[in-house]
């Protein structure tokens, strides 16, 4: 689209996908059954964020998805063993802010971003 300023709309990357009524429906009983935010974007063509405002509008409380509590120790025990929070994310399937509030919370300091902790005196790269 151009005017007198010049082209005012850039193109859009993606179209968007309006669900109707009916899918808002089957979104939030899917939701209530157990199936992740991820999950129903890929079902429903539209991004998790999406899912996220629909569930939201829809009065629907957000679960969210941290470590269970037997798996902190562990999550612990990977980051000071060297592990990045983002890897130690991927191992457990959550995201790296998940690992690291669980990480403060057991009491482990947090290194700078992106850094791995040094091993026997040997930073690990």
């Amino acid at each position: 689209m151009v005017d007198a300023r010049g082209s005012v709309v850039r193109s859009i990357g993606k179209t968007q996908t309006f669900l109707s009524a009916v899918e808002v429906a089957e979104l939030v009983s899917l939701y209530e059954r157990g199936w992740g935010v991820v999950r129903l974007g890929d079902r429903f063509g539209i991004h998790r964020r999406t899912v996220v405002a629909h569930l939201v509008r829809s009065s629907v409380p957000i679960r969210t998805r941290g470590l269970a509590e037997g798996e902190v120790s562990e999550a612990v025990r990977l980051y000071d063993g060297g592990l990045t929070l983002q890897e130690v994310g991927l191992v457990f399937g959550v995201s790296q802010g998940g690992v690291r509030r669980a990480v403060a919370a057991a009491g482990s300091s947090i290194r700078p971003t992106g850094r791995r902790a040094a091993i026997g005196g040997v930073k690990v790269v």
